[in-house]
């Protein structure tokens, strides 16, 4: 016995003799595919920011910083550097340009725009140790070292709370904290061991983006298993 066409759309509940809507399989992919569709057409029209724009380039660059030796310094440049013209004030972006310009070795750049950084944001510890690192690359040890020393005053204050960075388990193994200690060990030693407080310095900074890329590949596979639970 054949069925007719309109029993794969329709079926009438034998006690109320009312219509019920049930699509066969090829409407519903049509269906899904228009609004699909649809979103990507509202999406195009009303850009969030953290995906086009300087919000985009923002992102981009961030993440490829935080891949340590393996960041293309170069690209990553080139986005922060169309969202501070767009944008000078947006999140960090200062701080991270000055970054990856020292990161380069560019320190004459770093050092004038970390200053910008600093004048945005004056209690930006990951700043202020940009900044006593740009000075002692530049020859400028004595103000460099108390730089430093503020930088990490600031630093330890900032990561005594209980989401530094936005991350309630941070540094659960105590690297970062690790690395501080010896950076402060070597501030205190002076000026006798500058290169290697600035060594300290730079091990302290790339340890901090290490747990940083930790916490968001964490974040991102809990992510995905709660929607496989769902699932």
């Amino acid at each position: 016995m054949h069925k007719r066409p309109c029993e794969n759309i329709f079926l009438f509940a034998k006690e109320t003799g009312e219509a019920v809507w049930r699509p066969s399989r090829p409407l519903a992919l049509l269906g899904w595919t228009l609004i699909g569709i649809a979103l990507l057409f509202m999406l195009s029209c009303n850009r969030p920011d953290w995906f086009f724009g300087a919000g985009g380039k923002y992102n981009q660059a961030e993440i490829e910083l935080l891949r340590g030796r393996a960041a293309d310094l170069d690209k990553a440049i080139a986005s922060l550097q169309f969202v501070v013209q767009d944008n000078p004030t947006y999140r960090d972006s200062l701080t991270l340009l000055s970054r990856a310009y020292y990161r380069k070795g560019l320190y004459p750049e770093a050092y004038a725009l970390i200053q910008r950084a600093l004048a945005v944001k004056k209690d930006d510890e990951i700043a202020w140790l940009t900044y006593g690192l740009a000075q002692m690359r530049l020859g400028e040890h004595g103000k460099g070292l108390e730089t430093i020393k503020g930088g990490l005053t600031l630093l330890a204050k900032a990561m005594g709370s209980e989401d530094y960075r936005g991350y309630p388990g941070w540094d659960p193994r105590r690297t970062v904290r690790g690395a501080h200690n010896q950076a402060v060990f070597q501030a205190l030693k002076g000026l006798d061991g500058r290169e290697t407080l600035v060594q300290s310095t730079e091990r302290l900074l790339d340890s901090i983006d290490a747990e940083e890329w930790a916490q968001r590949r964490g974040k991102l596979t809990e992510r995905v298993i709660e929607h496989g639970d769902d699932s």
